[in-house]
């Protein structure tokens, strides 16, 4: 049984830092590609960042992009999220999801995790 398990979310101060860990079992983990999407209130969720199977091919939206950095670590199951400059709109429920390929991550994810929530004040 594949699980996606999020960690790391929590309250934080506008243009404070937080970094979002996602731990993978029961999936070859080095033979998927990774992604982070987010859902705030009231809104649709949207993809956020994604990571191939080697790290090599990155990608964040532009609305993070230079504040949020995706990451992954093959030895540990585990893809990152640092994220720093938080603001408040960057509040919402943060899930990653795992794909068979980049694109598939972005648009038709196979596995999804159980969504971890940040809050960032003004």
């Amino acid at each position: 049984q594949v699980q996606l398990v999020e960690s790391g979310g929590g309250l934080v101060q506008a243009g404070g830092s937080l970094r979002l860990s996602c731990a993978a079992s029961g999936l070859t983990f080095s033979n998927y590609a990774m992604g982070w999407f987010r859902q705030a209130p009231g809104k649709e969720r949207e993809f956020v960042a994604r990571i191939d199977w080697s790290g090599d091919n990155i990608w964040h939206v532009p609305s993070v992009k230079g504040r949020f950095t995706i990451s992954r670590d093959n030895a540990k199951n585990t893809v990152y999220l640092q994220m720093v400059s938080l603001k408040p709109e960057d509040t919402a429920v943060y899930y990653c999801a795992a794909g068979r390929t980049a694109v598939a991550v972005t648009t038709r994810p196979d596995y999804w995790g159980q969504g971890t929530q940040v809050t960032v004040s003004s």
